[in-house]
């Protein structure tokens, strides 16, 4: 198996629909750069979150970017579910994160069922032509998962740490059924089959260029 590496990326750009989907999608790859890199800048940016979501989206972005070099967060108040409907104002906004000039972008898969997600994906394409983008999963009703092309590998420390945090931060989704730490790790310990490791975060990227 091919390992790509990600070591000389230092500028990280996570963009997410909803408050907890950067934790969820990829949580455990932060937590696991973070460790690894102390002078990691990560711009992190939610495009809905109000109230209660609101706080949580801080609360989150606060653990899972604690020891990052340099770190900004975002919490946007765009209408949940209404996405392509404020297409136009998204869209401008995306523009204004183009001079962060990020090494890699993680963002929705494109395939994903939701309205909102798969929006900020299409954005995100239109508007970072020429970076790594690398789309996440969220584990959900409406069976969209796929079968992804690039996994990074997670210590099991770092994914029951993911799995732990998401849901005592996220104490507005608990009521989900699928909102479960065995939920996250079940799904991180079938990607770990999938790259010969026990845990794993997966993604889907479409283009990668090589010397």
């Amino acid at each position: 198996m091919l390992e790509l590496n990600f070591h000389n990326a230092t500028k990280i750009l996570c963009l997410g629909a909803h408050s907890d989907d950067i934790e969820i999608g990829c949580g455990g790859t932060i937590l696991k750069w973070v460790r690894e890199r102390p002078g990691l800048n990560v711009h992190w940016v939610v495009f809905s979150a109000d109230g209660k979501r609101r706080a949580e989206a801080q609360a989150g972005a606060k653990v899972f970017l604690n020891g990052a070099g340099r770190k900004k967060t975002v919490v946007k108040q765009f209408k949940t579910s209404f996405f392509p409907f404020q297409g136009s104002a998204i869209k401008k906004f995306f523009e204004t994160l183009k001079s962060f000039e990020p090494d890699v972008v993680f963002v929705h898969h494109a395939q994903d069922r939701h309205q909102d997600h798969r929006l900020l994906s299409e954005l995100t394409w239109n508007t970072f032509r020429r970076h790594v983008i690398l789309e996440y999963e969220i584990p959900k009703y409406d069976g969209d998962l796929s079968s992804p092309n690039l996994f990074i590998r997670l210590d099991e420390r770092i994914a029951i740490r993911k799995a732990r945090e998401i849901c005592r931060i996220f104490q507005t989704q608990r009521k989900r059924h699928w909102f479960s730490e065995e939920s996250f790790l079940a799904l991180m310990r079938l990607r770990g089959i999938e790259c010969a490791t026990k845990y794993a975060e997966a993604f889907y990227c479409r283009k990668i260029v090589g010397a």
